[in-house]
């Protein structure tokens, strides 16, 4: 017997058309394929590497400023005060029985903010009212008997003129009456020392209820109803000193202490630039009011009180604010005015200032052109204009068109 040929063996491994219909040469038909296109996705994450993430930065917009007058001569910053606010409370000690305020209510001078327990003076006030009516009926009865008084001092004075009396008897009645007139006028004084009394007790009941000595808003609200109240600390910290604190806010104005070596830059009315740490792109005018006359010793500074030309809701008490005093010589035409960028945005580079601008998501490196600081600011000459968003923080490992994502945008 002959031994079978190569092709033979060949023909024998051919896969014939119903072996490729059947069940188990699909299935493997099929996880042949599935194991081909993982090792394909798998090469193909090694070959090009996983997408980079994007990097969070934080932004801030480029505005413009112009101002009316005046060069810049001075920076500073401080607070915004209230000249006039107060921590309202009671004349007398008592028990709270109730609280009318809420932190951030406006109320009205002599609006009432609050009551203490008056019900011990009122019980005391209707005595009072008792005792004053019981001296009103006394007079009553003393009249009565100097009107009897009268009639026999007129009847012994004609008796007299008859001589059928003596003259003793009408001195014995002239005595009476006269002792009964001096009565009535001393229980008429006790009349009027109840009447008084009374007023006395009713404004003891009237300084139980706590008003509102000015228009203002309410800024802090201090104690609850049942808490014992008192115009003097005391109770080892469980007395109340004050229901809350009112302030004026039409009295809303700056405090900044400067340098003692540079308020001779500083004089009454200098205009006055402000701008709240709040809102960085609003410029608030504002005007020197005084430069409070004595200086710190510890920090060597002179205190400076400076007004804002007009108020807003925005501006409120214990707000951070920068200031520029102007110089009131300088001509209008000399006013700096441009676009303002934070200054932690621009960056060096081969001796050029830089900024990162972004542009859909994405950064582009941008030269700029510099003027000068303004606080924490600087403006820029040229390269931006006015609502371009520029990188702030997270300049470190960016480069140009790098994708970014905004953590904080400022407005």
């Amino acid at each position: 017997m002959n031994p079978p040929k190569p092709a033979d063996r060949l023909a024998e491994l051919k896969i014939g058309e119903e072996q490729r219909g059947s069940r188990p040469f699909a299935l493997i038909t099929a996880i042949i394929g599935g194991l081909l296109v993982i090792g394909g996705g798998v090469a193909a994450v090694f070959l090009l590497g996983s997408e980079p993430e994007a990097l969070a930065v934080r932004t801030g917009r480029v505005r413009s400023i112009s101002v009316d007058a005046g060069t810049t001569v001075l920076n500073a910053s401080g607070y915004v005060t209230a000249r006039r606010q107060a921590t309202v409370s009671s004349k007398t000690a008592g028990q709270i029985t109730e609280i009318a305020i809420e932190e951030g209510m406006e109320v009205t001078a002599g609006q009432v903010l609050a009551r203490l327990d008056s019900s011990n003076l009122e019980r005391t006030l209707r005595l009072a009212d008792a005792q004053t009516a019981a001296a009103g009926k006394a007079v009553l009865e003393v009249e009565a008997q100097l009107a009897e008084a009268s009639l026999r001092q007129e009847r012994t004075r004609r008796l007299v003129e008859q001589e059928v009396a003596g003259q003793a008897d009408l001195d014995q009645v002239n005595g009476e009456v006269a002792t009964l007139e001096a009565r009535i006028e001393r229980q008429h004084e006790d009349v009027r020392v109840s009447e008084r009394q009374v007023e006395v007790i009713r404004q003891q009941i009237e300084d139980m209820v706590i008003r509102a000595p000015f228009d203002g808003v309410i800024t802090a609200k201090n104690a609850q109803p049942g808490e014992m109240m008192s115009p003097i600390a005391g109770g080892a910290g469980f007395t109340r000193t004050g229901i809350g604190t009112i302030v004026d806010m039409t009295s809303l104005e700056i405090e900044v202490d400067v340098n003692e070596a540079y308020i001779n830059r500083v004089s009454p009315g200098q205009p006055v630039d402000a701008v709240l740490d709040s809102y960085d792109d609003w410029t608030i005018p504002a005007r020197v009011i005084a430069i409070i006359p004595t200086a710190d010793r510890d920090r060597a500074t002179v205190r400076v009180r400076i007004g804002f030309e007009e108020l807003d809701p925005r501006i409120l008490p214990d707000m951070g604010v920068k200031v520029s005093f102007r110089s009131a010589e300088a001509k209008p035409e000399e006013a700096p005015e441009g676009l303002l960028v934070e200054a932690e945005a621009v960056f060096q580079d081969t001796g050029r200032d830089l900024v990162y601008l972004l542009r859909d998501g994405r950064v582009q490196r941008r030269a700029v052109r510099l003027g000068d600081r303004r606080g924490s600011d600087v403006f820029v000459l040229s390269g931006l204009v006015e609502g371009d968003r520029v990188v702030v923080e997270g300049l470190e490992g960016l480069e140009d068109g790098a994708e970014v994502v905004e953590a904080s945008a400022a407005p």
